[in-house]
């Protein structure tokens, strides 16, 4: 099942407090980026994030989740509603998370 582009949009706006979040549509579902990394995504409807040590640590009782068959498993965010948590929890995993890929040109 593909994410609905109105829950993409309802996560969007619950992260909006972190600034400098965007998305990319990718086979149906949707990569989350904060700063330029990626942070989770949108898979089936369920918002995502990378199981980095501050995430763990920020949200202790969520869930881990697969967002597609044969992937590592992420962190199932069910407290999206905290726009506070949202950001803080973004800022905490920004430096946690590894620098974007840099894309090659085609020659």
């Amino acid at each position: 099942m593909a994410s609905s582009k109105e829950y993409l949009e309802y996560v969007l706006d619950q992260l909006s407090e972190a600034g400098e979040v965007s998305s990319r549509a990718m086979m149906g579902e949707y990569v989350i980026y904060y700063r330029d990394k990626v942070i989770g995504g949108v898979y089936d409807d369920r918002f995502l994030l990378k199981p980095t040590k501050s995430a763990k640590a920020l949200l202790p009782e969520a869930e881990m989740q697969l967002p597609y068959e044969g992937a590592e498993e992420m962190l199932l965010v069910d407290s999206i509603e905290n726009r506070s948590l949202m950001a803080a929890l973004l800022e905490a995993m920004y430096p946690e998370l590894p620098a974007p890929k840099k894309k090659t040109r085609a020659k």
